[in-house]
Parts: C-alpha cells; sequence; structure tokens
C-alpha cells in the first residue's frame, strides 16, 4: 500500500519571498552602499576637477599678473643701461619710477601671498593699537589719485577718528578696496569713505559708483582665488588680478575680530562695511 503527501500553496509567491527575504534585503543593501559610493565618487572627481581648474586659472594668472611688472623693470633697465637717458634727467628718473613702482607691486603680491597662508594657519599676530583714521585716509586718497590713470573723486566723512587694528594691515585692507573700487569703474569713479562708532564698533564703510557686483556672484567674492566675477569683469574690463585681495581682506577683518559685509547693485554700486571692535570689547562679533 502506498503513501503519499500533498502539498497545496494557496500564494507561492508568499513562501518564495519569505524564503529569499534575508537575500534580498542583503542584495538591495549592497546595491544601495554600490550607488551611494558611485554617488560619492562623482562629487569627488566633481570637485578635485573644480580645485585642479581653479589650481590652473590661479597660477595662470598669477604668473600673467607677475608678468607684466617684470617685463615694465626689464624695459626701465635696459633702457637705462643703454645710455641713452643719460642727457635727459627727467625721462630717466621716470624710467626709475616706473623701476621701482613695479617692484614694490611684485614685492606686495608676494607679501599678500604670505600673509593670508599665515592668516590661515593662525600664524599671524595683529599689533594693535589705538590707530589714527585720518592719516592713513589721505595717505591713500593722495595715492591713487597720483598713480590712477582714471578720474578719481574722494569724498571723506570721518566721524570716528580712532579704531582698534593694526595700521600696516588697516591700511593694507583699504588700500585694496581703494583698488577694487578704481579697477571696477568706468574712467571716472567716485569714491565715498567714511568712519563712524557706535558703543561697540568703529565702522569703515567703502562706496563706489562702479560697475557692481551681481546676485549669483556676490556670495563668492571673498573665497580665495574664487574668480567667477573677477574674470568676466577682466575679460570686459582689463582690470587685472588673480582673486586674492578680497580674500586678504576677509582674512584681515577677521583676524582682528571683526565682520565685513559688502552690499552692491550690478551697474550702479559698491559698499563694503567693515567693523571693528573696540580696545575694550574682547569678545569677537557674534553672527547674526
Amino acid at each position: 500500500m502506498s503513501q503519499g503527501v500533498q502539498l497545496v500553496l494557496l500564494n507561492p509567491y508568499i513562501y518564495i519571498f519569505k524564503r529569499m527575504g534575508l537575500m534580498l534585503a542583503g542584495t538591495f543593501i549592497i546595491v544601495l552602499l554600490v550607488i551611494v559610493c558611485i554617488s560619492y565618487q562623482v562629487r569627488f572627481i566633481s570637485r578635485f576637477e573644480k580645485i585642479f581648474q581653479i589650481r590652473e586659472d590661479f597660477s595662470y594668472a598669477m604668473i600673467h599678473d607677475m608678468k607684466t611688472p617684470l617685463t615694465s623693470i626689464i624695459m626701465a633697465l635696459n633702457f637705462l643701461r643703454s645710455g641713452k637717458l643719460d642727457n635727459r634727467q627727467e625721462m630717466k628718473d621716470k624710467y626709475f619710477d616706473i623701476a621701482e613702482n613695479e617692484a614694490d607691486h611684485l614685492l606686495t603680491l608676494t607679501n599678500k601671498v604670505l600673509t593670508i597662508s599665515k592668516l590661515e594657519n593662525h600664524k599671524l599676530e595683529m599689533n594693535k593699537t589705538e590707530v589714527e583714521l585720518t592719516p592713513i585716509i589721505e595717505k591713500l586718497t593722495e595715492k591713487f589719485k597720483a598713480k590712477s590713470q582714471k578720474t578719481v573723486n574722494f569724498i571723506t566723512d570721518i566721524k570716528a577718528e580712532t579704531a582698534y587694528a593694526d595700521a600696516e594691515y588697516l591700511e593694507e585692507v583699504l588700500s585694496n578696496l581703494i583698488d577694487n573700487s578704481i579697477k571696477y569703474s568706468g574712467e571716472s569713479v567716485e569714491i565715498r569713505i567714511s568712519t563712524a562708532r557706535d558703543d561697540r564698533y568703529t565702522v569703515l564703510k567703502v562706496h563706489d559708483n562702479g560697475f557692481g557686483i551681481s546676485d549669483k556672484d556676490i556670495h563668492l567674492i571673498f573665497r580665495k582665488y574664487e574668480r567667477a566675477s573677477a574674470v568676466k569683469r577682466n575679460r570686459r574690463n582689463g582690470a587685472s588680478g588673480f582673486g586674492l585681495g578680497l580674500n586678504f581682506v576677509d582674512q584681515v577683518v577677521e583676524a582682528h575680530h571683526g565682520k565685513i559685509f559688502v552690499s552692491s547693485i550690478e551697474g550702479e554700486f559698491t559698499e563694503f562695511t567693515i567693523y571693528l571692535p573696540l580696545a575694550e570689547d574682547k569678545n569677537p562679533m557674534q553672527n547674526g
């Protein structure tokens, strides 16, 4: 007599999924990990390519920006050595001035790179004292009036006579902002420099009627080597530079425990506002 067992599956798919559940879950996790890894790798490659492009742009711009003063220095020295200017003292002095100014320009660029590196590594200390603002502002306005090939009109409004800062670096900060105002403007530029004080900060403003900054670029301008907007303006207006000036300004202001803000309307104006804590205020400015 034979015997048998009969199995009836009302829903065979449920049975199959139960038996394969762990395998399916494991496969899903592995696929998810693969997708995450591929996504991360794509982002990493994209970021690496961006960094490589920034480095390439910076190297090209730096070489280009340094090549110009070097060429001028060599040209001036060749003229002076040739003896053609021995009997033309006025022209001789002019070529000496060219060589000296361009050498100073190269030194400024080099110092700027070194200073930013030290600031980023917290190896540069600010020698802060109560600095007289009027002499610094007068010195800078006279310098830029004399050296600029554009028509520059300065308007000053000094309500705060001093600031608690490192005099050398504060002067360089204002010099960078004025230089930017002149670079990114038409043939005639009006620059308003004002100072004021409240119960916590000395406030310095540099306002110009230049080309302005677009909304999409304004949040990028303080980044190191950021040339998104600068490149466009350089091509259109012939301004030189490789993206260190405003980053230098931002780093120095931060080293003073201050803050810098920018407001601008493209085609109308740009205004930089710097807040420097007073001597008795030792706490860094809070974000907000």
